[in-house]
């Protein structure tokens, strides 16, 4: 069984969504409790995590700092990130479920296909992309999720508590002998690329790698991202 681990700031209009899609690997026993860390929200989004059934974990705002104590209260054997914008495609756990049956799945970690909900070409184009890096660097974002046993989540080291950059921090760690991508789509809302602006979206992120590559402290990296 599953514990899925979700971090929230002020995340009330998208996280109901994310909840639902949920429900049906529930009810087939695949997920076992759903843990929302919150960072401090000031909106409904711990009243709809309470309406839900999730257990709730509260500290400092950080995604790596709430993806670890999330990690720390979960109790099944394994562990699925997912970030509180993002909605898993209907039947996404038959495939979890045929992956986990495999040798070798708890040596692995899984990555989801990444969608934007947007119309268009340019978010079309914003996921072939994705796909590309994912198939040349293996380095899933955040936004695709992470399924992952508790075994090799220790055995890692779990989630830095770093403000930015934690997902591409973790998946460097497995390595890509240890990552694999799944077919099942994660859909995520595209709202800060129609606000941004896709290009300038895609050139700030491009530029946050870069500098995680090049060395740059984690706090630098944030204020470039902000």
């Amino acid at each position: 069984m599953i514990s899925v681990v979700i971090p929230t700031l002020n995340a009330e209009k998208t996280l109901a969504p994310t909840l639902s899609a949920l429900i049906p690997a529930t009810l087939a026993g695949v997920v076992g409790e759903v843990i929302v860390s919150d960072g401090g929200s000031t909106d409904e989004t711990l009243e709809i995590a309470d309406r839900a059934g999730c257990t709730i974990v509260s500290g400092p705002p950080g995604r790596g700092g709430q993806l670890g104590r999330g990690a720390e209260a979960a109790r099944r054997d394994w562990l699925l990130f997912l970030h509180a914008d993002t909605v898993l495609e209907q039947r996404w756990h038959d495939e979890i479920a045929r992956r986990a049956r495999s040798a070798d799945a708890r040596d692995r970690a899984y990555a989801f296909a990444f969608r934007l909900a947007d119309a268009g070409w340019k978010p079309r184009f914003l996921e072939r992309i994705v796909a590309l890096r994912c198939r040349l660097f293996a380095l899933p974002y955040g936004d695709q999720g992470l399924l992952i046993s508790r075994t090799l989540y220790d055995e890692i080291g779990g989630y830095s508590d770093l403000p930015l950059m934690e997902d591409v921090d973790i998946v460097r760690r497995l390595g890509r002998r240890r990552l694999e991508l799944l077919r099942a789509t994660a859909t995520t809302e595209a709202e800060r690329y129609r606000r941004d602006g896709y290009f300038r979206r895609m050139t700030k992120n491009a530029r946050c790698l870069l500098l995680y590559f090049m060395g740059a402290a984690p706090e630098r990296i944030a204020r470039a991202y902000r």
